[in-house]
């Protein structure tokens, strides 16, 4: 049996663990990625903060997957002021395929939609199929391509 909680100081360690994880499955796709031990996010401080909500997974008190919700302003020029983001998305590699982020995914747009925000965002490598089948399953869409160029190749 899985459950959700909000994350807690006391979790951080196995939220860092994660941290790293993550880092180290996106490092092979994104070239501008440091090398060495780095970070995505300050994840004390967004348990913390009132406009971001740590959730996590929870199986026989064991953490096995995470997300949060990050409440943002948005573009001046958009039909909306504000938007929910979403990332930390991570399931434990024992615990993929069986709905968990897709839990996460829900009690999240559950949480921004509670605070009026409706306009949901993420971020995913074009090169993790599976990730954006998740997403896609979850009911987000394609709508913008980032692209880069590194000058010193041309």
């Amino acid at each position: 049996m899985y459950t959700i909680r909000k994350a807690i100081l006391e979790d951080l360690p196995k939220l860092l663990e994660f941290e790293q994880l993550l880092i180290k499955t996106e490092r092979p796709m994104d070239p501008t990625i440091k090398e060495g031990k780095i970070s995505y996010y300050d994840i004390g401080a967004f348990i913390q903060q009132k406009d971001t909500e740590v959730l996590l997974v929870e199986t026989n008190a064991k953490i096995v997957a995470s997300g949060y919700a990050q409440i943002k302003g948005d573009r001046h020029y958009l039909k909306h002021d504000l938007q929910g983001y979403l990332g930390f998305m991570y399931v434990d590699k024992a615990h993929r395929g069986l709905g968990l982020n897709k839990l996460l995914i829900d009690a999240l747009i559950q949480w921004c939609k509670e605070r009026d925000v409706n306009e949901i965002r993420l971020a995913v490598y074009q090169d993790n199929p599976s990730a954006i089948r998740a997403y896609e399953k979850a009911g987000f869409k394609k709508h913008l391509i980032t692209m880069r160029l590194d000058a010193k190749d041309i």
